[in-house]
């Protein structure tokens, strides 16, 4: 991709799934790559894996003093920040009646406030300097309404919204884009789906399979580079054709 050579990327969620791939392809693009994640396990297996890091963050999205705190060590490693890739986030499996209010919270404050905490912050240092790219997570969930995870379909929803508002407001310095995957098969996914529900929801898909992190990353270089110095306040819709004709379709 044009553009993404020695540009300076901050990966949020970047110790495993989506995340993880995104930041391998940044690096393989030439980009300079630090990556912020709460798991310190996984942040130590990430180092192992890609020793071409500019450096990672350990922090909670979901608390704006560890955001904060973890930015500051960001001017350090990168000395500024040109493009986000907001992912950070959680879902957990659940009917809506079921959903405790310590769930409810923990999924806004982690897919909503930590996308708002961590996109504030980066849009200060870009607006500080030659401006940049945010692009944050939302969810094919966002758009549609989908069963047991009425938490998660939320947050995903205002992510897009928050993605319109900002491209407005930030505009023309920083072009801020949501992307929202269906189904990816990551960790997380596999630990909630089991094989058979997996190929229940994969016949229904246009394209007769699940995504890969990889596709997810695709886009996201694309979405960062120059060649989409045109395109902002939009969203992006990964999912091999899922939601195409509304699930009501789907047989």
């Amino acid at each position: 991709m044009k553009g993404l050579k020695n540009k300076r990327v901050l990966i949020t969620g970047g110790a495993s799934g989506i995340g993880f791939t995104t930041a391998e392809r940044f690096l393989e693009e030439g980009s300079q790559v630090v990556i912020l994640d709460h798991d310190e396990a996984a942040c130590q297996q990430a180092r192992k894996k890609l020793p071409k890091l500019s450096g990672i963050l350990l922090a909670d999205v979901s608390d704006d003093k560890a955001v904060a705190d973890a930015f500051v060590e960001l001017d350090d490693l990168l000395g500024g920040l040109d493009i986000l890739i907001n992912n950070a986030g959680i879902s957990i499996r659940n009917k809506f009646m079921d959903i405790p209010s310590d769930q409810w919270r923990s999924v806004v404050d982690v897919n909503l406030n930590g996308i708002f905490y961590v996109a504030q912050q980066a849009a200060n240092r870009m607006l500080a300097g030659d401006g940049g790219v945010i692009l944050n997570m939302g969810s094919s969930n966002g758009l549609v309404g989908y069963h047991y995870y009425a938490d998660y379909n939320a947050t995903k929803a205002a992510v897009i919204e928050l993605s319109r508002s900002m491209a407005l407001e930030l505009g023309p310095t920083i072009r801020v884009n949501a992307v929202c995957p269906g189904f990816i098969m990551t960790p997380m996914q596999a630990a909630e789906y089991t094989p058979e529900m997996r190929r229940a929801f994969e016949v229904k898909v246009p394209l007769q399979k699940l995504g890969t992190p990889e596709d997810v990353a695709a886009l996201f270089a694309f979405l960062a580079s120059d060649e989409a110095g045109f395109i902002t306040g939009q969203h992006f819709v990964i999912d091999g054709g899922e939601i195409a004709g509304g699930l009501a379709s789907q047989a």
